[in-house]
């Protein structure tokens, strides 16, 4: 009987699926070098197959389109002997023939290797076949998800949290424990990663004071989303007085049947309770659809350990606006204004350009413009300095 879906090795081998490689044979056998970090769960007597060969098989049946363990094998049983002597397998001296595992073989290896394992082999794959980044910080986003047809009658899905860069690369994953979250498997993932000169984000779960200590530690910069989750910090940063602070960015878009308008304000302070915050952010959505005409407005408030000047327009994007995926939101209409509460005593001082990738995916239509609404509070603005 074949194994289910949700074994360790297709999930791990996930990562080599999203790279959409173009040489599968030669990636796979590129990938052989790596798989010494995977240990082999098969006893020592009667091994007549190289593990390297047979997961480099199993990744080269990935990549060319294998989505099971039935097909897995039956590319390796189909393959051409040009094939399965680049992977590795053994040549009768005499006949000059290719021996070919039983599927069975396979199966049986491919159920019991470590999934964490080939994760950390195949992460250390693709970091090593990345174009390096131009000078300036890397981007790393971190997000759980779900393994589609991995849940069974008997058991829930797999989720997997995973750190990709933005060039596409799955830097490394890791399998989150039943019945836990992906608080625990953040530090694990991140360990094996070189985290110098880069961002980290992530959405509003992984918003914790041990995350952003640990990422500084490591030399690491981030721009945590802040939610309720955290009510003081939420409450500090909400109520900062945004409107005396210099639009930084602005655009508009029109596609998909509605309008969008992207805001974005930064603005940097002191005595802030999140291990060395520098700035906060401020993303304001509108959304028009043009066929109800439903006018929707989404608030998202971020902090950031980049301090000011480090980021312009004109830089690589540290952040990404996937971080407002998960969002205040309300729906109004465009006359309604918000309510809002006096603000705490916070010491604002200049702010800086920010990237435009913050929250579009262009930089020509960034325009500094002058707020209009009145002030909200007789609490002393921000000040505002030209960059």
């Amino acid at each position: 009987m074949p194994a289910p879906a949700s074994s360790p090795m297709l999930t791990a081998l996930g990562q080599l699926a999203q790279t959409s490689a173009p040489a599968p044979l030669t990636d796979a056998v590129c990938l052989s070098g790596f798989l010494d970090l995977v240990p082999d769960p098969r006893g020592v007597r009667g091994r007549r197959y190289r593990l390297t060969a047979l997961v480099a098989a199993a990744a080269a049946s990935v990549l060319a389109g294998a989505r099971s363990l039935t097909a897995i094998t039956e590319w390796i049983t189909d393959a051409p002997s040009w094939a399965c002597r680049a992977l590795g397998f053994p040549v009768d001296p005499l006949t000059g023939t290719v021996s070919v595992p039983h599927p069975h073989t396979v199966r049986r290896l491919l159920v019991q290797l470590d999934g964490d394992a080939l994760d950390q082999a195949i992460g250390a794959f693709l970091t090593a076949r990345a174009t390096p980044s131009p000078a300036g910080l890397r981007a790393i986003a971190v997000d759980g998800k779900a393994l589609r047809g991995s849940r069974t009658a008997t058991t829930p899905h797999v989720t997997l949290l995973a750190a990709m860069d933005h060039t596409g690369h799955v830097l490394a994953q890791r399998q989150v424990a039943d019945k836990s979250n992906e608080i625990p498997a953040f530090k694990p993932l991140l360990d094996t990663i070189d985290l110098t000169d880069t961002v980290i984000t992530a959405d509003a779960l992984h918003t914790q004071h041990a995350h952003g200590a640990y990422l500084r530690e490591r030399g690491a910069h981030y721009i945590a989303h802040v939610k309720a989750n955290h009510p003081g910090l939420f409450d500090r940063v909400r109520h900062l007085p945004w409107r005396e602070i210099t639009l930084d960015h602005h655009e508009r878009t029109r596609a998909h049947h509605r309008t969008e308008i992207r805001r974005l304000k930064t603005t940097a302070f002191a005595h802030l309770d999140y291990p060395d915050a520098r700035q906060a952010l401020q993303v304001v959505r509108w959304r028009k659809d043009f066929t109800t005409g439903k006018l929707t407005i989404e608030r998202v408030y971020l902090i950031t350990s980049l301090p000011p000047g480090v980021a312009t327009g004109a830089s690589s994007p540290p952040g990404s606006e996937d971080i407002g995926r998960s969002k205040i939101f309300c729906t109004t209409s465009a006359t309604e204004r918000s309510a809002r509460t006096t603000p705490r005593s916070i010491s604002a001082v200049s702010r800086v350009p920010w990237p435009a990738c913050a929250t579009s995916p262009s930089a020509s239509t960034a325009r500094a413009t002058t707020p209009t609404s009145p002030p909200p509070c007789a609490t002393p603005p921000a000040t505002a300095a030209d960059p």
